[in-house]
């Protein structure tokens, strides 16, 4: 399959996977590190009120956040 056309599948919504090699695939720059964080009763309470409202998980919320702030301080 020609680079235009996985392309053309891709941005229809077409399952391209089947394209791909996931054995092989990697994740650049994401190995886990576990760290433990203490956070005050108040703060737990609100991020997860807002995991509920968002749908996912405490640790997603904490991660997009972490994520958003991090590359703000880059730009």
């Amino acid at each position: 399959m020609k680079t235009k056309e996985f392309d053309k599948a891709f941005d229809q919504g077409k399952d391209v996977t089947v394209y791909l090699d996931l054995g092989k695939a990697s994740r650049v720059k994401q190995q886990h590190k576990r760290v433990n964080v203490d956070f005050p009763v108040w703060m737990i309470d609100s991020l997860d009120k807002e995991a509920t409202r968002l749908g996912v998980s405490r640790q997603s919320v904490i991660k997009v956040w972490l994520a958003e702030r991090l590359q703000q301080q880059k730009g």
